[in-house]
């Protein structure tokens, strides 16, 4: 059993200490947001991840997990101290890391004993040093100490299991010694282990979230010459991702990416370039892309609906920018409902979960408790977010309830056939609405 004290209880902090304490170990996580702390000794959970509240509860009931506001308490055992505070975009696109200083200088006033601190916070390159700056700076008397950068590749909705069963683990430090004691930490994870430098470790994070981002932007840019050419993307993702040098994941068309990391990963990994006197085109056409999908919305219901939307009702399913999660940071919705209502058009909307985080941040529209009255009286419905929940819609009852059958299909989770069979208006993202399938042989 290793004591651990984790900073911040936020999807990467809150998932981190449950595992880790899962493992066996003594977990004390931090967060200066009193509320959300004083939630969390009472088993409420500041977020929404599958299995992650039952995890947590039966860790806190065991004595291994535990939750604070004082750097004091949460440190004074501690071995390994993991930062995982949020570092979202600044004004140009670079990561913004004052609550990582923040941290890092509190981190300082209050150890009194040699400490391994780690960043897990999705940190610019160099970051792992400037950290280790300022705590030499700020600490009261010199106490050794030791960086290492250790990123994570949490998927939201998929978290726990992520962490459970990790692709690899990466660790850069400039101490060996620290790093093949983070790699001890993780060794019942039973994944690859890759111990590199500071700057190598954290470059492998955003340069690996780009890359995935890139596939997304890449489909969808073969779904709009599909769609041009009668060709149908999905078919040909099929037939791409058979090929192990390509692989099926992340070839999924339609209004494109959204969430904590993509976004504003590949704005920051353009910034680093830029600031470096790079011009990094492709990260430039990755989001150049991403931002043309959600237009790609307003295009398709003008085609169906003629070009003055004013007036119309426009239903929206699914808010979350992916399913099994109520983040709404980066939502591709934000962006749709934003043009919708400077077009004139009535939104209704529905999310199987994050309809309290929506609610926050879009306003002037009618929110309902399932889809079937976000369907009722619309004259188009959106797919925004690929819910199973969609996947299993009576649309003949849909149909009947629309005051017209026009669906657009962001996520391509309809057939278009079947579609138009029972009456639809369709349009999905690269369709190309042949029917074919391709067929392994």
């Amino acid at each position: 059993m290793k004591n651990i004290a984790v900073i911040g209880v936020g999807y990467v902090g809150l998932v981190t200490s449950a595992c880790f304490a899962d493992l066996g170990n003594r977990v004390v996580a931090l967060d200066i947001n009193e509320e959300r702390i004083e939630k969390l000794k009472n088993g409420i959970l500041p977020i929404y991840e599958p299995g992650l509240g039952e995890v947590v509860e039966r860790n806190v009931a065991a004595g291994r997990l535990s939750f604070t506001t004082s750097y004091k308490e949460a440190i004074k055992d501690a071995e390994f101290v993991f930062i995982c505070v949020g570092t979202p975009s600044g004004v140009d696109g670079e990561a913004d890391l004052q609550y990582v200083r923040q941290a890092a200088e509190s981190i300082a006033e209050v150890m009194d004993h040699e400490l391994i601190i780690i960043n897990k916070s999705t940190v610019p390159v160099g970051t792992g040093d400037w950290v280790a700056d300022i705590i030499r700076a700020k600490q009261p008397e010199e106490i050794p100490f030791a960086v290492v950068s250790c990123p994570e590749f949490l998927r939201e909705g998929s978290a726990l299991v992520d962490f459970m069963n990790p692709d690899r683990t990466v660790l850069g430090s400039l101490n060996l010694e620290a790093a093949d004691k983070v790699a001890q930490l993780h060794l019942p994870l039973r994944a690859p282990i890759i111990v590199t430098d500071l700057r190598t470790a954290e470059m492998i994070k955003y340069a690996s979230n780009a890359f995935l981002a890139t596939k997304i932007s890449f489909i969808n840019e073969i779904a709009n010459i599909c769609e041009a050419l009668g060709a149908d993307v999905k078919e040909v993702a099929v037939g791409m991702g058979y090929d192990k040098r390509i692989g099926p994941h992340f070839l999924e068309a339609g209004v494109g990416y959204g969430g904590s990391c993509f976004p504003k990963d590949v704005l920051a990994l353009k910034h680093m370039a830029m600031k470096e006197g790079l011009h990094p085109q492709l990260l430039e056409a990755v989001i150049d892309i991403n931002n043309y999908q959600r237009q790609q919305v307003i295009n398709k219901l003008r085609d169906l609906l003629g070009e003055d939307l004013s007036g119309r009702t426009i239903g929206l399913l699914g808010l979350a920018f992916k399913p099994n999660t109520d983040d709404m940071r980066e939502a591709p919705s934000i962006t749709i409902v934003k043009a919708l209502l400077e077009n004139g058009a009535s939104v209704k909307a529905y999310d199987p979960v994050a309809m309290e985080n929506a609610g926050r941040i879009l306003k002037n529209i009618t929110f309902c408790s399932n889809p079937y009255e976000v369907a009722e009286d619309s004259d188009a419905l959106v797919i925004v977010t690929d819910w199973n929940e969609f996947k299993h819609l009576d649309m003949l009852r849909v149909r009947e309830l629309m005051r017209q059958p026009i669906v657009v299909d962001g996520r391509n989770i309809y057939d278009p056939n079947l579609m138009q069979e029972m009456g639809f208006a369709y349009r999905g993202f690269g369709r190309g609405y042949n029917g074919t399938r391709i067929e392994s042989c």
